[in-house]
């Protein structure tokens, strides 16, 4: 189980999008949780609602984990570890190259403790300090600072819950995001890929439920990067009228 590579230093949150609750008092960690159930949500929904970086504050790290991973070569305390030695303020464990990898960043380097950067596919990265290249971790395993952590959460927007695009902007939150962003490879995790929400989503015109999340996510993210440019080019705007 993964909770058990969290030490009592740990305050474990479920967030419970299926409704089963109960079934978990088998475990005695379970006892100790927190748990938090509303059906068909998704964690960043959860995360905006119930992680409020006030209520959070007395935390230094907050751990935002898909339920999907698989975490025998992960101990939690060696991580926090290696995130403080290497000045990481955002970051993620390193995946399996083998299983439910999508971006180059975030495999597993087994030659060393960390990595901030790596080479993707020809045309993905207009320069070698940003997204997907550089500054970026995913959405499926974050780790954030306590600090962090107060600025992405006002980037999560309320109604986009399925966070698809948060992982290109978490750059914004953190200076010099090449350096304060990266991948621990010396304590990694494995994607299952078990795919657990997107079967919950609805069936129509005969399409699988799994493809109706796939498409809200991806309509998400392109609303995500709308508002994100807008939003980016009101601040620069009022920048420079108050610089004047």
């Amino acid at each position: 189980m993964c909770f058990l590579q969290f030490s009592g230093n740990f305050t474990i949150l479920l967030f419970h999008y299926d409704g089963r609750t109960t079934e978990w008092d088998e475990f005695e960690w379970s006892k100790k949780a927190i748990h938090v159930s509303v059906r068909r949500q998704t964690k960043w929904w959860y995360a905006k609602r119930f992680l409020h970086p006030d209520i959070v504050a007395t935390y230094d790290y907050i751990f935002i984990w898909d339920e999907d991973l698989g975490v025998e070569h992960f101990n939690a305390e060696e991580y926090i570890k290696l995130v403080r030695k290497h000045g990481l303020e955002i970051s993620q464990p390193g995946l399996e190259p083998n299983k439910g990898l999508t971006w180059q960043m975030t495999k597993r380097r087994g030659d060393r403790e960390v990595h901030k950067d790596t080479e993707e596919k020809p045309g993905w990265c207009n320069h070698p300090h940003v997204p997907p290249c550089a500054a970026f971790v995913e959405i499926m395993a974050p780790v954030f600072s306590r600090e962090a952590w107060r600025c992405v959460w006002h980037m999560i927007q309320n109604d986009l819950v399925h966070g698809w695009g948060l992982d290109f902007a978490l750059r914004k939150c953190v200076e010099p995001a090449h350096e304060k962003i990266g991948v621990v490879d010396s304590q990694w995790i494995v994607h299952q890929s078990v795919p657990s929400l997107g079967n919950q989503g609805e069936s129509l015109d005969g399409k699988a439920p799994w493809k109706g999340v796939r498409e809200r996510c991806k309509k998400e993210w392109s609303i995500f990067q709308t508002r994100f440019s807008r939003a980016e080019k009101a601040y620069l705007k009022e920048i420079n009228s108050t610089s004047h």
